[in-house]
């Protein structure tokens, strides 16, 4: 992975996007794409685009949109009792076994809040209590506050609470932070657009870090009727089956650092399908293949419905523990779909057929 790059995976990693908050990281986006798009602007509703044209911008162009949503699951402020506990409610799918005993931070106007999150120690639950998973009015946020009073001065309602971020390095090319999901496909976008610059175009390329995904593909929604694209790519992590329980029957076997995952089914426009198949053969990206029977619950399926139809693609990362705060990927994966994207992008042309 290029140097810089590498700096603005790490950079973006580090910055919350929780849904609806995801300002931090989209300035960052809108700083590191001004360096090689030619074109970076922002909607009303946060979505961030970086924009490649070919020559001369010819009418009947066709557009691509490159789709990867830069929120992460997240937590929102609801209630601060009166010694200062705060009590939350998730934005995004959690799973509480996992929430449960991890360092948080409150995001508040006045700056990031450390906490932890906890329920009474094992010592002091009853044995029925011992083998129940809580619900999230039965845990709380502790950030060392006196009081309401107190825990007032630094937070509020609404204020989102993230797991505490970081990016770490891991053995033979593996990396793990929190967020993986789906800050790895914002990067392979953008990425992508990066590695496009200076070539000959025949379509013009809408890199799109979408918003409010994990809430129900809301950023793509809009993005897509914006753009009115030709073909649409989403970029999301898929759950990698390389680790010890998993069902490989229902999933199929992904390995992290076998190359990005290939999607078909009734999401997938075959001849997007197809295309990315012979472009990874003819530019030797190693790749996975997966089949998903129904619609997918990525950005793709937003776009693949966007006003009369969008010819729509789906790239997958491999992912270990999403959801989680030590998710895992293999940074060649990335790597391989930014440039299995560019060379797919520098492919399309107006003579192209989409109707499958």
């Amino acid at each position: 992975m290029e140097h810089t790059s590498h700096e603005f995976l790490r950079r973006v990693l580090e910055l919350p996007s929780p849904p609806g908050y995801e300002q931090p990281v989209q300035a960052a986006v809108r700083e590191w794409a001004g360096s090689f798009a030619d074109e970076v602007t922002t909607d009303r509703h946060g979505n961030v685009f970086a924009v490649r044209f070919p020559e001369g911008r010819p009418a009947d162009a066709p557009r691509v949109l490159l789709a990867g949503h830069c929120d992460q699951i997240a937590l929102m402020v609801q209630y601060v009792d009166a010694e200062g506990f705060l009590y939350v409610q998730p934005m995004g799918g959690w799973d509480m076994q996992v929430l449960l005993g991890q360092h948080l931070t409150v995001w508040g106007k006045g700056g990031p809040v450390h906490g932890v999150v906890a329920r009474r120690a094992i010592h002091l639950l009853k044995p029925e209590e011992r083998s129940k998973v809580p619900d999230f009015p039965d845990v709380w946020v502790d950030i060392g506050a006196k009081n309401k009073e107190d825990a007032e001065t630094l937070v509020r309602p609404g204020d989102p609470v993230t797991f505490a971020l970081g990016y770490r390095p891991l053995r033979n090319g593996l990396a793990s932070s929190p967020a993986m999901d789906d800050k790895v496909g914002l990067w392979v976008v953008m990425e992508a657009v990066r590695l496009l610059k200076g070539r000959e175009l025949k379509a013009a390329v809408y890199g799109v870090s979408t918003v409010a995904e994990e809430i129900g593909l809301r950023g793509a929604t809009t993005a897509a009727y914006s753009v009115d694209p030709t073909v649409g790519i989403a970029v999301d992590v898929t759950h990698a089956t390389d680790t010890p329980g998993n069902d490989k029957k229902s999933q199929g076997e992904i390995k992290c650092g076998a190359g990005p995952v290939l999607f078909r089914g009734p999401n997938i426009n075959p001849r997007v399908f197809d295309l990315l198949e012979e472009t990874a053969k003819a530019h030797e990206v190693p790749v996975q293949v997966r089949g998903v029977p129904r619609a997918t619950g990525t950005d793709a399926n937003a776009i693949q419905i966007s006003r009369g139809g969008v010819a729509a693609g789906l790239i997958g990362i491999p992912n270990r523990y999403m959801h989680s705060p030590v998710e895992v990927v293999h940074l060649d994966d990335l790597s391989n779909a930014a440039k299995l994207l560019a060379e797919f992008c520098a492919a399309v042309t107006p003579e192209a057929v989409w109707v499958p």
